[in-house]
């Protein structure tokens, strides 16, 4: 059975760069947007929920 190819020992760093990069856009963009976007969705659903069955606690 012939060994697989060898891993290489570390990543070039053009692509290490490349990883950087998209982490960063992750982190600061594109997860704070969708963190926002679930919150305001949430909100809004909450809102249509009590606009059509009322507000919650005993019925006056």
């Amino acid at each position: 059975m012939p060994d697989p190819a060898p891993l290489p020992a570390e990543e070039p760093p053009v692509r290490r760069r490349e990883e950087i990069v998209v982490f960063l856009l992750l982190a600061a963009l594109i997860w704070p947007f969708l963190a926002i976007a679930f919150v305001g969705g949430w909100g809004f659903l909450i809102w249509m929920w009590q606009m059509a069955f009322g507000p919650p606690g005993p019925p006056v």
